[in-house]
């Protein structure tokens, strides 16, 4: 058996044992410890009392904390993220397991004083901190919550918004709206980081432009406290026709977390049952990290299961083998077949795509759709006689489904976006919001486009010259950086990008093309003395390629893989790629901790647990069946 064939074994090997007997994969998707922080706070506010769970969440963020007193997103982050170590202080002290006067809550303390306190605190952790009690609301937030009521054939409308932006959105209205807060007799006093006077910010000019949409609207339909009636109302009923079937909003931690307390200030009981539905989904958001309890922002297992189930039978796992044919039945269940809000900009797609959660039944992704069909690709193509004519129909259709949703989907620049077609909307770029143009936008992504044009080339039959690829194409080789590599919008960042772009491109036809040629010179240039590749995460931050100086499991896969896909030898650098991923598939140090993926850049990353074996599995499988090693 050869080193490459060993390797892979190995990686096979640690798949299959990590198999629900469901067919899924459940790796964490862990986000740092700000969903910890906030379910503390939010079981507490509630009088919530299941101490066990409080209690774990406690310890989980304490084990995190650096020895300067700050909690910090990634490791090569300077000191320490400020905003992140607000949360974890806010969470500990309302846990009631930890005293103000503890040493480390001091250290904790001094860190948030000497970087500004509640007020430099970003717009979403102010929201949270006014809901509880402990920051007050501004006179005026920086939307009206009449937004929900404008037609969509106006240039500004909630609709513009992405659906990440908008499930996020209605109940943070509500509550601007109410000015509600809520404390109980244990909430913590954070007064001594109130450091100035708190104040939220609105440009004068973008004060008067939101005044003139309030003032249209009242003018446009009249009865101004009749229309804020009716918008305070289609905000609830945005968020209670959205429910998904284990009580969140959306299936996201933050929108849940918001819907709650906005319900709450609509009057709704503690006890009712959609609050408590909605904990309870929170709750089952729950994984266990070494041990310790963490709250997900979302479940990932669609994912999951679809790229090891692509993995897997890349590396030479048949179709008929049981762990693929189980997870195929779990994805196939999890195709969609409602409507969402995808609709609205898409009003000639039907159903069919999947979503990244477990319950997520209203907000299919184009790249889970990939995902997935990737997948399926094999049974849904089988013709063999072993395979019964009703399994090869309900494969067939789930196939037709899921394509015609992801060709739907793509984008009038030629692109895709991750949600929602063509929202791309310059009056975005003028909301007063920190980080507002990953909160808000979904335009098109080299990811998401890379992917899906290597899709399209190595598992359809699309011609190269077909509209849908040509547009594609045009678009990544018009938006590639200067020094040869693409931004991925959903990893980090630039590698990720590039892998995604080149691989698209070759499976286009393209790789022969400038484009190509120059992002493998970008990608041979970063390489690590070690063989890998490794980038940080404030790359997104800084827009610019930053390297981590260390390599990772996860980087290298993708520089190499976009390599291979490439090139017509294994050139050097590639058979160096390869040795280190196969002299550090059992390596367990921070490199195997580090984010691989992102949601907001310089607040929000993403470990995925199982990257570390999927990426290095694919550029394994697919080196040993383009050179035969």
């Amino acid at each position: 058996m050869t080193y490459t064939a060993a390797g892979m074994k190995r990686l096979i090997a640690a798949l299959r044992k990590n198999q629900s007997h469901d067919g899924s994969w459940n790796y964490p998707f862990e986000t740092g410890i700000s969903t910890d922080a906030y379910m503390i706070i939010l079981l507490r506010t509630l009088e919530i009392h299941d101490e066990k769970l409080i209690k774990g969440l406690a310890a989980r963020i304490l084990s995190k904390q650096e020895e300067n007193g700050a909690w910090k997103l990634f490791r090569d982050e300077q000191d320490g993220n400020a905003n992140a170590t607000l949360e974890a202080y806010y969470g500990l002290l309302y846990s009631g397991y930890i005293g103000k006067e503890d040493a480390r809550m001091k250290a904790a303390r001094e860190f948030i004083q000497e970087h500004g306190g509640m007020e430099n605190a970003n717009i979403f952790t102010k929201i949270m901190l006014a809901s509880t009690g402990q920051y007050p609301w501004p006179e005026s937030f920086p939307i009206h919550v009449e937004i929900m009521l404008l037609p969509l054939s106006f240039p500004f409308n909630f609709y513009q918004f992405s659906v990440y932006g908008r499930v996020n959105l209605a109940p943070i209205l509500i509550l601007s709206e109410k000015k509600f807060s809520i404390k109980t007799a244990n909430s913590p006093d954070l007064s001594d980081l109130l450091l100035t006077r708190a104040r939220w910010e609105v440009q004068p000019g973008y004060r008067s432009f939101l005044s003139d949409i309030k003032e249209g609207v009242e003018e446009l339909l009249g009865l101004p406290e009749q229309l804020h009636s009716l918008a305070m109302d289609r905000a609830k009923d945005y968020m209670l026709e959205r429910i998904e079937p284990d009580g969140t909003f959306y299936s996201y931690f933050s929108s849940t977390f918001l819907m709650i307390f906005a319900l709450l200030s609509l009057g709704y009981s503690k006890e009712e049952p959609v609050i408590k539905n909605a904990v309870e989904g929170l709750k089952s958001l729950r994984t266990d990290i070494d041990g310790l309890p963490h709250i997900q922002y979302a479940n990932a297992s669609v994912w999951n299961t679809s790229l090891i189930n692509t993995a897997l039978q890349l590396a030479g796992v048949s179709p008929d083998d049981p762990a693929v044919k189980k997870a195929n039945t779990y994805l196939l269940k999890r195709q969609h077949v409602k409507f969402g809000d995808w609709a609205i900009h898409n009003p000639y797609g039907k159903p069919g795509g999947w979503g990244f959660s477990d319950v997520n039944t209203l907000n299919p992704d184009v790249d889970d759709t990939t995902a997935t069909l990737r997948a399926i690709a094999r049974s849904a193509g089988d013709r063999s006689e072993y395979q019964d004519a009703e399994d090869r129909s309900e494969y067939q259709d789930a196939w037709d489904r899921g394509l015609q949703w992801l060709v739907s989907m793509q984008n009038d620049d030629g692109g895709w976006p991750s949600f929602e077609r063509n929202t791309e909307n310059p009056w975005l770029a003028f909301l007063p919001v920190e980080k507002g143009e990953y909160m808000f936008g979904d335009p098109t992504s080299a990811d998401l486009t890379g992917r899906t044009l290597e899709f399209l080339g190595n598992y359809t039959n699309l011609p190269a010259a077909d509209p849908l690829n040509k547009n594609a194409v045009n678009w990544l080789v018009d938006n590639q950086e200067q020094d040869g590599s693409w931004y991925g919008r959903w990893g980090i960042c630039y590698i990720y990008g590039t892998w995604a772009s080149v691989t698209g491109l070759v499976a286009a036809g393209h790789a022969n093309h400038p484009s190509v040629k120059k992002a493998c010179d970008w990608l041979k240039k970063i390489q690590n003395e070690d063989g890998g590749w490794g980038e940080s995460c404030l790359s997104d931050s800084q827009k610019s390629y930053v390297p981590l100086k260390a390599s990772t499991l996860t980087d290298t896969a993708w520089a190499v893989d976009a390599l291979i896909a490439a090139e017509d030898q294994p050139t050097e650098q590639i058979q160096k790629g390869i040795q280190y991923l196969l002299n550090s598939i059992d390596k367990e140090d921070w490199t195997t901790d580090y984010p691989k993926g992102q949601a907001m850049a310089g607040s929000f990353y993403i470990h995925y647990h199982s990257y570390r074996y999927i990426f290095p599995l694919m550029a394994l499988a697919h080196y040993r069946g383009k050179f035969g090693q």
